[in-house]
């Protein structure tokens, strides 16, 4: 491509995707088949079937995607592994508001249509945010892609269900889950929210059996009174350490319940007596476990009230069966006022949990559900992260891994729904459960019983996930890409799943793939919107990235987050940040096709080379060790932040603007021609992981002797260590800050950036860079010493300058603006401080408001000292 067909502008929209389908049509999302290249294995974090593109995933994959660039560029063989999660919950959830609009349901169609009805939405509509990482530019092997509800993959995740079933690891039990009362399933943690909510606390009489007394409890959820089996203090408590055992009376039902205790009651809450209903409260079935409580539960699985399991029951009671929870709190309140055992009623803050999915308030409830023992499983992942074999980016999230698998709990593995992995256990017609891969595999291990049934519950999303690593390279068989690419390297993903997906690939891998998953966890940053609060699609604050690319193109959408993406934790969008990209992008094209036009061809390397020339060869040196440190460290706000300060001080504002003189003359042009294409060349490698469209657009033009067919499979820059100069950098960076200190004081008299000036002066030594300093400070002749007449002057690097004033600048109209200028700032500063030293203010505004006031302050305070300095200037002068 020449040079002198390059556009004026880059226009990002056009480009994207013509270098994409280029990349993907040489085969370069593939890992090389070179079996000297040391290998480099990603398996992204499936996105849900259902997803589409939001901030989150426009900075978790691009940094997978910088990774996969830059271990490229080093001469690796990459594969980055694509592929979706079937998104048991959100998936179900879909197509069932689909056939709500057409007055169909799940229940009608049955379990086998409906199933398949599902796979025909995934067929249609279930690729939406794999084509979405194709525009933000990821690299990823799509011919590898995986779904895991492929057959190979559900084949994996049902023989580690058998393996540890018949292992005794996987068991049947009750637990309190999260229990969604429209979809009728658990839920995990993640799948909920929390949200604050003005409700009521109720203060109940519990009345002492013998008729002695009574203690007042609080509860926010008196419907569940119904089922409560005990009383609880803290055994240190001492109002209560001489009656504990003895009984009260539930009240309404008229049950007696034992007064116990427990270290759970908080004695300084209250009365600091708590009621247990075990079945309905997680905390409450921890205490009933230790206590060998009864565990009744009064909630039905739409969370409406059934006593079978608490009956007999006072008649009056019966009313109650087949409400809904809400309206049987109303009717509780009201027999326990008309009873005198509400003591009173008090307006209370109760944090609500909420379905992700369904947006119901999520109902504590005991359920037979299938549980994982983890103990076992989580003991070599504690040893490996301890360590070392397991390392974190930022390594404190290794303390919050260990701290949860050292006090690791059952998991709870099964969902109530349709869509997924079915449970793989039959029963047989004498009531035997047998694990077994399918219907036939089942019938031959019940022989010679007969199989009757499949348990109707499938398999957490979470538990198929945990094999991702190693399933979607082909396990359990010993496949070529299992022995070459398994362990992986690097998981990037969300703080907020650690325990719940990256311990589990931990344990699976340990145990069931015999190695660990990956050696390195890269948390991001969580995208919050300016103010601080998270992005909602469904409250409608969320920002769509396809808007951004569309307008912007993905390379300002990927340097405007990678940009900000370092050891931070929280990363504040801001709308600009896109646009001030799209106009580095512009400055970047701008300047290599100013370089272009004056470089036909690659001279030969210079022998003799300048000190400016040497100086931005050791900068480019220094340049590449911090931003491949940075890469490798998973760092690319560093990386960015110092190609920024490279391309945009160092090679435009100086090097560039120093070299035009020598490229507008035959005879000095090869030198700075060869030191730009050398730099430019540099600088596009390793700008390219951050910004890979841009860079391969322009690498396109480069006349280069030694060319790769894309910059995406160049090589990293090689640095020869005489281009780390330290005396050459001391020398120009001396000179630059003398030129500084010039121009600023050009500035303070109000002496236009490029407007020339006759003449500036100087004592000390500038050498042979006099040159530099002139031209880069728009003097036409800078004369050693301190010029005759009235002068300006400054001190910098141990040179004075001098700034001739005579027939430049108008001495008493520049004193008497500064003049009126401090007088304004002294009537604005006064008004500020007054409002400032008055406690009332200070006590009753806002502290937002107090801040931009101090802000304003500290604002006018400096832009006084400025004036201040230039008022001595003058009349030094």
């Amino acid at each position: 491509m020449n040079a002198q067909e390059m556009p004026t502008r880059y226009d990002a929209t056009q480009k994207e995707s013509h270098w994409y389908a280029c990349w993907e049509e040489a085969g370069l999302f593939s890992p090389d088949p070179n079996p000297e290249k040391p290998r480099f294995t990603i398996t992204i974090p499936p996105p849900n079937l259902t997803g589409s593109l939001h901030m989150g995933h426009a900075l978790c994959y691009p940094i997978q995607d910088m990774i996969g660039r830059f271990e490229r560029l080093r001469g690796k063989s990459v594969l980055i592994l694509p592929g979706q999660d079937h998104a048991g919950i959100a998936t179900q959830t879909v197509v069932d508001k689909q056939l709500r609009k057409e007055g169909s349901s799940a229940l009608q169609l049955g379990r086998d249509a409906f199933i398949e009805r599902v796979w025909d939405w995934r067929r249609e509509s279930g690729d939406t945010i794999l084509r979405q990482f194709r525009a933000l530019g990821c690299a990823f092997d799509w011919s590898r892609s995986r779904f895991t509800l492929d057959e190979h993959y559900a084949d994996a995740v049902l023989r580690v269900f058998i393996d540890w079933y018949e292992r005794g690891l996987i068991f049947r039990g009750k637990r309190v889950v999260n229990w969604d009362p429209i979809l009728k399933t658990n839920v995990s943690d993640i799948e909920t929210e929390r949200k604050a909510a003005k409700g009521k606390l109720y203060h109940v009489r519990y009345r002492f059996a013998d008729g002695t007394g009574e203690i007042i409890i609080a509860t926010t959820r008196p419907e569940t009174i119904l089922a409560d089996v005990a009383v609880a203090v803290h055994p240190s408590d001492e109002r209560y350490k001489d009656i504990i055992g003895r009984k009260l009376i539930v009240p309404l039902v008229n049950r007696e319940v034992p007064l116990i205790a427990d270290m759970y009651p908080d004695p300084e809450f209250g009365t600091g007596a708590v009621k247990i209903t075990p079945a309905h409260d997680a905390n409450d079935y921890e205490v009933g476990v230790r206590h060998q409580l009864a565990m009744p539960v009064i909630l039905d699985e739409s969370a409406r009230i059934n006593l079978d399991e608490v009956r007999p029951v006072p008649e009056a009671l019966e009313s109650l069966q087949g409400l809904d929870r809400f309206r049987a709190r109303d009717a509780v309140v009201e027999m326990l006022e008309a009873a005198d055992l509400l003591v009173r009623t008090e307006d209370h803050d109760v944090q609500l949990v909420i379905s992700d999915r369904s947006k119901e308030i999520i109902e504590p409830l005991l359920s037979e559900q299938w549980f994982v023992d983890q103990a076992a499983l989580a003991k070599p992942v504690i040893e490996a992260v301890r360590n070392g074999e397991i390392t974190f980016t930022p390594d404190r999230y290794t303390k919050l891994l260990l701290d949860w698998l050292e006090n690791i709990r059952p998991w709870n593995i099964s969902r109530q729904l349709w869509w997924g992995h079915r449970v793989p256990i039959y029963t047989t017609e004498s009531g035997r459960q047998i694990a077994a891969l399918n219907p036939e595999d089942a019938a031959r291990r019940a022989a010679p019983e007969r199989v009757i049934s499949q348990d109707p519950d499938v398999l957490d999303t979470w538990f198929s996930s945990g094999l991702w690593p190693f399933a979607t390279l082909g396990w359990p068989d010993e496949t070529p890409d299992l022995q070459n690419y398994y362990p992986t390297d690097v998981l990037v993903t969300d703080r907020n799943i650690i325990n719940l997906w990256v311990a589990r690939m931990l344990m699976m891998g340990y145990d069931q793939a015999g190695a660990k998953p990956f050696s390195h966890v890269v948390i991001h940053a969580t995208v919050l919107r300016r103010d601080g609060a998270r992005m909602s699609k469904s409250l409608g604050t969320g920002i769509d990235p396809m808007d951004v690319i569309e307008k912007f193109g993905a390379d300002a959408l990927r340097w405007a987050l990678l940009g900000q993406s370092g050891q931070n934790q929280e990363l504040r969008y801001l709308e600009e940040k896109p646009e001030e990209a799209r106009n580095f992008a512009n400055k970047i094209w701008n300047a290599t096709r100013f370089v272009l036009m004056n470089v036909a061809e690659m001279p030969p390397e210079p022998r003799d080379l300048n000190p400016v020339d040497r100086w931005l060869l050791s900068r480019l040196a220094e340049t590449e060790t911090t931003v491949r440190t940075a890469y490798e460290q998973y760092d690319p706000q560093t990386a960015c932040q110092t190609l920024y300060r490279f391309f945009w001080n160092d090679l435009c504002d100086w090097y560039i603007e120093v070299s035009k003189s020598r490229l507008a003359d035959e005879s000095t042009r090869q030198t700075p021609q060869w030191v730009l294409l050398t730099a430019i060349e540099a600088f596009l490698v390793m700008l390219h992981p951050v910004m890979p469209h841009l860079t391969e657009e322009l690498y396109a033009y480069l006349p280069l002797p030694e060319k790769s067919p894309f910059i995406m499979s160049h090589r990293w820059p090689t640095i020869p260590e005489t281009w780390h100069d330290r005396d050459a950098h001391a020398e120009i960076e001396r000179v630059f800050e003398i030129t500084r200190a010039l121009r600023a004081l050009r500035a303070s008299v109000d002496l236009p950036a490029g407007t020339k000036i006759p003449l500036a002066g100087f004592t000390g030594e500038l050498g042979e860079n006099g040159s530099i300093v002139s031209s880069q400070a728009w003097v036409e002749t800078l004369q050693a010493g301190r010029p005759e007449g009235k002068v300006v002057s400054t001190h910098a690097a141990g040179v004075d300058l001098y700034i001739l004033l005579d027939g430049l600048v108008d001495v008493e109209k520049q004193r008497i603006r500064i003049e009126r200028d401090l007088a304004k700032l002294a009537d604005e500063r006064a008004k500020l401080e007054k409002r400032l030293n008055d406690p009332q203010f200070v006590e009753r505004a806002k502290p937002e408001v107090i801040e931009r006031d101090r802000a304003a302050k500290a604002e006018l305070d400096a832009k006084q000292a400025r004036l201040e300095d230039r008022a001595r200037l003058f009349s030094e002068a």
